[in-house]
């Protein structure tokens, strides 16, 4: 088995906790089955057997509801997580141990020839139902949210979420580049400022009825909780709306 096609065959056995063993993935994973079929397209379209190659990229995407064209560029150790409904386009790149998720679209954008699709760089995760669409660059170990639409680079080590897609911090820090190749695959909780600005400012409206209230029937107003940040992320909250706005203007 060649390097690349152990590194795939690895990367789902690592990033699946589902996975029981190396003969269930070669056997029932179509996300595999989709990336060694297109390595064999690839390898065909490199020689020049485009009809061939066209023809075998087809096959796999009946068998494996995923359509990956025969001129995109992967890197070893990619995984495809169930995969359904995943499509590459002719121009993609993608690095080393970059994992997407089911209904992720890597497109184009226009009809113009050339590059006209995303370039991945190693470690990037995609979530599931996320489109990367143009002629971008996704940074080295970015984590692009579920449900993202993004039309601009990304840089690396950054997590992106939203419609347009915006870059934010996890936590106040910066993914650890030592982790791109065992990528942290918890793409469910991802920061949202606006939501936290909700948060607070639904805390604040429920504080002040409490006082109200208190203060109708004559007695101690209830402690106010303690969240001194919360001007602060309401403030972020309103900055990411505004630039969310302006980006779709």
């Amino acid at each position: 088995m060649s390097s690349a096609l152990r590194r795939d065959l690895d990367a789902a056995r690592e990033r699946d906790p589902a996975a029981r063993s190396t003969a269930e993935v070669v056997l029932t994973y179509p996300g595999l089955h989709a990336v060694w079929m297109h390595r064999a397209a690839h390898g065909l379209n490199g020689r020049g057997l485009h009809l061939t190659a066209r023809v075998v990229s087809q096959v796999s995407r009946f068998i494996t509801g995923i359509e990956i064209h025969p001129g995109a560029t992967i890197g070893p150790g990619f995984f495809i997580d169930h995969g359904m409904g995943v499509v590459i386009g002719e121009t993609t790149e993608i690095g080393e141990d970059v994992t997407v998720y089911q209904g992720v679209t890597l497109g184009g954008t226009g009809k113009q020839g050339g590059k006209r699709h995303p370039t991945l760089r190693d470690g990037v995760i995609v979530g599931a139902g996320a489109a990367v669409l143009g002629p971008l660059e996704i940074g080295e170990g970015a984590k692009i949210g579920a449900g993202s639409i993004v039309v601009k680079d990304v840089p690396a080590n950054s997590t992106v979420v939203g419609n347009p897609g915006r870059p934010v911090v996890l936590d106040g820090q910066r993914v650890d580049p030592e982790k791109i190749h065992h990528p942290d695959l918890d793409h469910t909780r991802l920061p949202d400022p606006v939501a936290d600005a909700l948060d607070c400012l639904i805390q604040r409206v429920g504080e002040i009825e409490a006082e109200i209230a208190a203060l109708r029937a004559g007695v101690e107003p209830p402690p106010k909780g303690e969240d001194p940040d919360c001007r602060e992320r309401v403030k972020e909250g309103i900055r990411e709306a505004r630039k969310a706005s302006a980006d779709v203007a």
